[in-house]
């Protein structure tokens, strides 16, 4: 291991490397993708058809009426081919997804066997506030997929409503104002389509899907008799319920608040997509769309949806990121609430990486070594409640780091989840600086999400790999 610092020809090799792709040139591979191809044609029209099926038998996707001027919010432009290439993204699209959580006091006319119940139950609504907010970009001429997360107490000004929590603006004026809200806050980003999700729907989703394979980062532990709100989780990895997945996406009563809520969202979307994204699942598209069509709206097409999922199936799963809008918590008094508030700069730069927004250089600055925060978590499965003993077991790796010009390194406290292979999490979207850092070190994988320590610009989440080349380190600390 070399102790110079990294210089720009480094990181601008380690860049080309982390958007190079590789090609395959052999007549076997070409038949072999042709396989394939053929195959997931058949599969999409098969899919195509019972979707076709159930938007015509059942009740519409989308349940809000939106006027002309809500509806001209969104992008009119179609997002999928026509005749065989139905199931072809045409071009980028944004999608912004709501998570409804809905109680009878947030709306109107509750229904009436809600009255008497001596609690307030879930209902199918969708005009209450939005407790989870995304914005997804489907780009298939990067072949990637974007997932931003906004928080829901992020601080912003809702068009004739004034400055308030953007989780305000679908009580105020539904998808479109939230749309327009989302808009303003990240720069003008066009938003093509919308699709908002009661909590109900959520379960019942998780449930269709048959549950999901996820690590529980802690005993989670909460109740609220007043909303039959019971969270009681064990800590480790496990297999949950729909209602059980429910559980962990809500608790939030922890010293991170929402943005802990987030990073569980994170990793339960990542582990969604790792085991569903296959072909036998999307077989399923149309059956499981009937067990949740009721808690779904969305201005989204029956052809567009088949393009959605037929991209989503085709892509890497390195290509996909997430990332959360940049802020931070508001300080006690600052405000008249609690607030996340946005950093307007740092939110213009990840628009321009990520989103394509003019205002930024498209190239992305590469930022110096040494002005980077690199927090470090040991992920070995070991004893991590002793900070000295984690600092003393990693020192070497501290050492080379610092050798290297990254002078702002600290020890975090721990995910958790045990990893068998180290993951440099690119915190605040930089996955260039996050690659440059992993072809320093020589082992890990580099993931663009927000899942590490929330003060970093990267964190390294130190696995089981970090054993087998712990000497290696050592040894070049020592001489």
């Amino acid at each position: 291991m070399t102790s110079q610092k990294t210089t720009a020809a480094q990181q601008k090799a380690a860049k080309a490397k982390y958007k190079g792709k590789s090609s395959r040139s052999s007549k076997s591979g070409r038949w072999l993708w042709f396989a394939v191809g053929m195959g997931g044609i058949a599969m999409v029209s098969g899919i195509a058809g019972a979707l076709l099926a159930v938007s015509w038998e059942s009740t519409p996707l989308q349940q809000a009426q939106l006027s002309p001027q809500e509806e001209a919010v969104f992008g009119s432009d179609s997002i999928s081919g026509n005749g065989l290439q139905f199931s072809q993204l045409t071009r980028p699209v944004n999608i912004l997804v709501m998570g409804m959580s809905i109680l009878p006091p947030d709306v109107q006319n509750p229904p009436e066997e809600t009255k008497d119940l001596g609690y307030l139950p879930q209902i199918n609504s969708f005009d209450g506030l939005a407790d989870v907010m995304l914005l997804i970009k489907f780009d298939p001429e990067t072949q990637k997929i974007v997932m931003l997360s906004v928080p829901r107490d992020t601080r912003t000004r809702i068009e004739g409503y004034g400055i308030k929590k953007i989780n305000a603006a679908n009580v105020d004026g539904g998808p479109a104002l939230t749309a327009k809200t989302v808009s303003n806050l990240l720069g003008g980003v066009g938003i093509d389509r919308y699709v908002r999700i009661n909590v109900l729907g959520v379960s019942k989703l998780i449930e269709a899907l048959g549950g999901v394979n996820v690590y529980v980062p802690k005993d989670m532990k909460y109740q609220d008799d007043s909303q039959h709100l019971y969270i009681n989780l064990k800590a480790g990895q496990q297999h949950l319920s729909g209602e059980q997945t429910l559980q962990l996406l809500r608790y939030r009563h922890d010293e991170l608040g929402d943005i802990g809520r987030i990073q569980r969202q994170q990793m339960v979307l990542r582990a969604l997509i790792e085991q569903t994204l296959n072909p036998t699942t999307l077989t399923r598209v149309p059956d499981i769309l009937n067990v949740v069509k009721e808690n779904i709206d969305t201005n989204l097409s029956v052809e567009e949806l088949v393009a959605l999922v037929g991209f989503g199936s085709r892509t890497n799963r390195s290509n996909m990121q997430m990332l959360m809008l940049p802020g931070r918590f508001s300080e006690t008094g600052e405000f008249d609430a609690s607030y996340w508030i946005p950093y307007k700069k740092n939110i213009a730069k990840l628009m321009s990486q990520h989103f394509g927004l003019e205002g930024t250089s498209q190239e992305q600055e590469m930022i110096e070594p040494s002005r980077l925060r690199i927090a470090i978590q040991d992920s070995t499965g070991g004893n991590t409640n002793s900070d000295r003993n984690n600092r003393s077991q990693l020192r070497p790796l501290i050492q080379t780091l610092e050798k290297a010009g990254y002078s702002n390194v600290f020890i975090s406290k721990p995910w958790g989840q045990p990893l068998d292979v180290t993951h440099i999490v690119a915190q605040q979207g930089d996955g260039d600086s996050a690659e440059s850092l992993r072809s320093i070190l020589g082992f890990g994988e580099v993931r663009v999400e927000s899942t590490g320590n929330i003060g970093s610009d990267i964190t390294i989440q130190v696995g089981k790999d970090w054993f087998q080349n712990q000497a290696i380190f050592s040894d070049s600390t020592s001489q």
